[in-house]
């Protein structure tokens, strides 16, 4: 039987991160590598097999990558065809599934084209969901399934208003997924970061604004939530401020919430 580790989202930011901490002591028989940019995603395979810490550290995993749009119903039925064809050469288990892939958008709903937004429903939910239906069959006791959620899962935000809405249902559908595969031995977690060093903010702003602001190390994130995920906690959440914005979102209205995020964090975006 073959054994995989799949990573999503794998050409930049936290999907390029997790691979780095991921493949010098990857148990797998195969990485695979999913993102649209393959010239990235080479670069990354290049690295990963190319330092010398890597070479003594994983002689046994092979690296593949795939350039595929993975979004919507179309992209996650392509990722389960990915899996029948190995399968059907050689009998195939996942060990380990993170689910990186997605984007946000800065401004608000009403002025961002819906055309975007959509796009964006299509990948950060439709296409998770859809890529843990088809990989769950696949997937044993002691499997590990990582989804990347966010802290705007915890509050409605202006501004931000259908990236928030997707994570909020990423989180809600992976801590679910958690209780219904605890009895499978499956470990099961959401990672809920913060703003994160990574290319999000270029993409949401649509060139607008260049790096997030305050954004913490992508390195340290990934790490604590392998560590979390690994001693079976169903949401990671590195940073005490985030914890802390997480744990008084139970306390706050909804509904302020978003009227004082849409009223004072207005973020810079370029029309869409």
């Amino acid at each position: 039987m073959k054994t995989l580790t799949i990573i999503t989202g794998a050409s930049s930011g936290m999907g390029r991160e997790f691979a780095r901490q991921i493949f010098p002591c990857c148990m797998s028989d195969e990485l695979w590598l999913i993102a649209r940019r393959k010239e990235k995603l080479e670069e990354l395979a290049a690295e990963l097999t190319g330092t010398n810490a890597s070479q003594e550290k994983n002689q046994k995993t092979a690296i593949k990558i795939f350039a595929a749009d993975i979004s919507g119903k179309e992209g996650a039925a392509h990722f389960a065809k990915l899996l029948e064809q190995e399968n059907a050469k050689n009998e195939i288990s996942i060990q380990t599934l993170i689910n990186n892939a997605g984007f946000g958008t800065y401004g608000t709903f009403e002025n961002t084209k819906i055309e975007r937004q959509l796009e964006m429903i299509d990948l950060n939910c439709t296409a998770l969901t859809g890529i843990c239906g088809y990989a769950l069959p696949y997937m044993k006791k002691n499997s590990t399934l990582i989804n990347v959620a966010s802290l705007a899962a915890f509050m409605p935000l202006g501004n931000f208003a259908v990236y928030g809405a997707t994570k909020a249902y990423v989180l809600s559908f992976t801590i679910a997924l958690a209780a219904e595969l605890k009895e499978r031995g499956i470990k099961v977690c959401a990672l809920c970061p913060g703003s994160v060093s990574t290319e999000f903010a270029d993409v949401a702003s649509n060139g607008a604004r260049k790096e997030v602001l305050h954004g913490k190390s992508a390195e340290k994130v990934v790490a604590h939530c392998l560590k979390k995920s690994a001693q079976g906690r169903h949401i990671a959440i590195m940073a005490i401020k985030w914890k802390f914005s997480a744990f008084i979102s139970h306390f706050v209205s909804r509904y302020f919430g978003a009227s004082v995020t849409y009223k004072f964090h207005k973020r810079p975006a370029n029309p869409f």
